[in-house]
């Protein structure tokens, strides 16, 4: 049997039998350094998932955001359930110019979810009381009640304020599921993070800093809490996963390293894409 594979700098190769066929295909992925991508074992992620067990409107909630991000890409994916809105945000991220792009089309199906009358109203009649204290407890109750088929088991928890004051208007997101899908910081970032912090502000009135942590998956929502401005955020910093399906294609373009067949006797030749 021969191996077929794609050599990406010379590094470990992951492989796999091809049905009915007598090669295998495989995939080698450049070694990272200290500064390059994070592996699976440097952010010290487990294998064990943990479980959300779906309500009973979770699928109804999954249909209808998919087929707004459906809407938006003009595309949809033919895996169903999660792994296909998967598939649909990374066309969705694939499809942007630039990241503001991506950002701007993740708040337009933000916003087309809900009434408009509903955001206005909430904006002007809910936000201001109470400093917006109010606003800010129950947008953080609505999202753990509505989201956690997306995001995984989360729980209401207290952030500090700027004023000084503490406020039970925190979301903490135990191990987000839509970043352990698409282990893509970029996903993370422009399909989630950004669009949703800049949705909460612009169109409800309530500030909202959103915290992922790329080594193990967790999250933290702090409703009333101004995020920095996006050049100063530490997230753009943060460089993507091993893990991420695009990371390797990325680099590949970057360094301008040209695909290698690699056999198993250790012969190789050129691939050239179309």
């Amino acid at each position: 049997m021969k191996t077929l594979g794609i050599a990406l700098g010379g590094a470990p190769m992951l492989c796999s039998s091809v049905p009915n066929h007598r090669f295998r295909f495989c995939v080698c992925f450049s070694s990272s350094s200290s500064s390059g991508p994070k592996t699976v074992e440097q952010v010290g992620i487990t294998t064990q998932k943990i479980e959300y067990k779906p309500g009973v409107f979770d699928d109804l909630f999954l249909n209808l955001f998919r087929n707004k991000l459906v809407q938006e890409v003009g595309w949809d994916s033919k895996k169903p359930g999660y792994d296909g809105l998967i598939e649909v945000a990374n066309r969705l991220m694939m499809k942007g110019t630039t990241n503001s792009d991506t950002i701007e089309a993740a708040v337009r199906i933000l916003r087309s979810l809900f009434p408009p009358f509903l955001l206005e109203l909430y904006k002007m009649l809910i936000a201001p009381i109470g400093g917006g204290k109010i606003a800010a407890m129950m947008v953080a109750r609505v999202t753990a009640l509505t989201c956690q088929w997306l995001m995984g088991p989360c729980k209401i928890n207290s952030v500090d304020l700027p004023d000084g004051t503490s406020c039970s208007s925190g979301v903490y997101v135990e191990r987000c599921k839509y970043l352990e899908e698409s282990k893509c910081v970029g996903i993370c970032s422009n399909t989630c993070k950004f669009p949703t912090q800049t949705f909460f502000k612009d169109h409800m009135g309530v500030p909202l800093l959103m915290e992922p942590n790329f080594g193990d998956y967790s999250c933290q929502f702090k409703f009333g809490v101004l995020p920095p401005l996006p050049e100063d955020d530490t997230v753009l910093k943060e460089p993507c996963l091993e893990a991420c399906p695009n990371a390797s294609q990325r680099r590949m373009v970057a360094r301008n390293i040209e695909p290698q067949l690699v056999f198993e006797d250790g012969s190789h030749e050129g691939m050239a894409f179309p």
